[in-house]
């Protein structure tokens, strides 16, 4: 069976993978931009350390808040009015946000910004159910892997670039990271096809889009059922990181935007290393959901061990360590996506991205709340480390339902095969 990527818009364009791995790419950049800078930012409206996690907490809270609410909206609508405009939504909505972040000149704007372009962004899962409406079943892992790597490219080349920029001044990565939304916009207008065609559009069901009945949705498909909270715990793991990882390293090491850009570089860079490669490998030889927990138990050990970092360079070291966990999330995608019908990619993904939303809202409490009782302690105590702590047992929690689901449901669905991910 081959992927149906014969969808023609107005401009005579048939949607293809290039097409949204360009955005993505783009889209990715654009936030890896402000990564290392959006927390220090933060610390020049507070006067100590914990007054800084707290705060920093609540501009991070913000944009999950309006997310968790936002994406199974923007998901639905993409099932009704095709991938291309919500997505056009999402970059202006970006755009937006990273200027006046880089106008602000009081904590209310960056929260209030951070407000509107949650509510506005739901790129990441609209890129997938894009991905999902031109794919076959059994060519959706490898090619979540791909986008995957895009992904992984956004953050090899961002975040370096914001720390750089950052190191300059402040301000000017917002900026940069402004003009990239709007390069995006104009691509989007211009140059990115439709991807779904106008039979295979569903009607928007404002009863359904909610998170509750998204995350019903979730649980009511076949094969997935307890999955919903093995994405739930990895996800809310995967955002106290990204969420802790600036501060975390300037508390602990010292580090600032330069150092912070080069660290998540090199995550960036194995990201693309396994999305854009290895995983296919992989998949020759054994199934996404056994690829799946081996990523989860990967990232059990490596929180704890990013945790328990006393150098700065052993935060390199364990990224290196983490070959397989950065294909947990990719594994369990595809085992989601499968499960639902071509009727309801954006509804169904959409639904992952309020999930991972709510994560994103739970983990800037958590982590403010662990880097606020840590802050006064000395530099390099391993104490500060906690919200890695915490990261590590989420995830074994995590590979535990994992590894219970799958024996529950063993069968793997017979499209995903070695010869897809050749």
């Amino acid at each position: 069976m081959q992927a149906p990527e014969t969808t023609v818009t107005p401009n005579r364009r048939a949607a293809a993978m290039p097409f949204i791995m360009i955005t993505v790419l783009i889209d990715m950049m654009a936030i890896g931009l402000i990564i290392p800078v959006l927390p220090p930012l933060v610390g020049t409206f507070t006067g100590s350390q914990a007054d800084h996690a707290f705060w920093y907490g609540v501009v991070t809270f913000a944009f999950g808040f309006a997310n968790f609410f936002g994406s199974p909206v923007l998901g639905a609508l993409s099932d009704q009015y095709g991938r291309r405009p919500v997505l056009l939504l999402g970059f202006t909505g970006l755009a937006l946000s990273f200027f006046v972040t880089g106008l602000a000149t009081a904590l209310w704007m960056l929260v209030a910004v951070r407000l509107v372009s949650g509510a506005l962004q739901a790129n990441a899962s609209v890129a997938q159910a894009y991905v999902a409406d031109i794919s076959a079943p059994e060519e959706r892992t490898k090619r979540f892997g791909m986008l995957g790597a895009m992904f992984g490219m956004g953050f090899v080349l961002g975040p370096v670039m914001g720390g750089i920029l950052g190191d300059i001044n402040l301000h000017l990565p917002f900026f940069v990271a402004g003009s990239l939304a709007i390069v995006n916009a104009l691509y989007g207008v211009l140059v990115l096809p439709e991807s779904l065609p106008p039979e295979r559009r569903s009607k928007v069901n404002w009863r359904k889009a909610n998170p509750v009945a998204a995350f019903k949705q979730l649980q009511g498909l076949e094969g997935v059922g307890s999955l919903v909270a093995v994405l739930g715990l990895a996800s809310l793991a995967q955002f106290v990181m990204h969420t802790t990882w600036v501060l975390y390293t300037g508390f602990k090491f010292g580090w600032g935007p330069k150092e912070n850009g080069w660290s998540l570089f090199a995550v960036g860079a194995m990201s693309v290393l396994v999305q854009g490669g290895l995983i296919r490998v992989a998949l020759k030889r054994t199934t996404p959901q056994r690829i799946a927990v081996i990523g989860l138990m990967s990232s059990s050990i490596c929180y704890a061990l990013w945790g328990a970092a006393t150098e700065g360079w052993m935060m390199y070291a364990v990224v290196g360590l983490n070959l397989f966990g950065f294909m947990a999330t990719t594994a369990l995608q595809s085992v989601v996506s499968n499960a639902a019908d071509s009727h309801s990619q954006g509804k169904t993904l959409g639904a992952v991205a309020s999930l991972n939303s709510l994560t994103a809202v739970l983990a800037p409490v958590l982590g403010a709340a662990l880097l606020t009782l840590v802050s006064d302690l000395p530099r390099g105590d391993w104490r500060i480390g906690a919200p890695f702590f915490l990261c590590a047992a989420l995830q074994v929690a995590a590979t535990v339902l994992a590894l219970r689901h799958f024996r529950l449901h063993p069968s793997t669905p017979a499209a995903i095969t070695a010869e897809s991910a050749a």
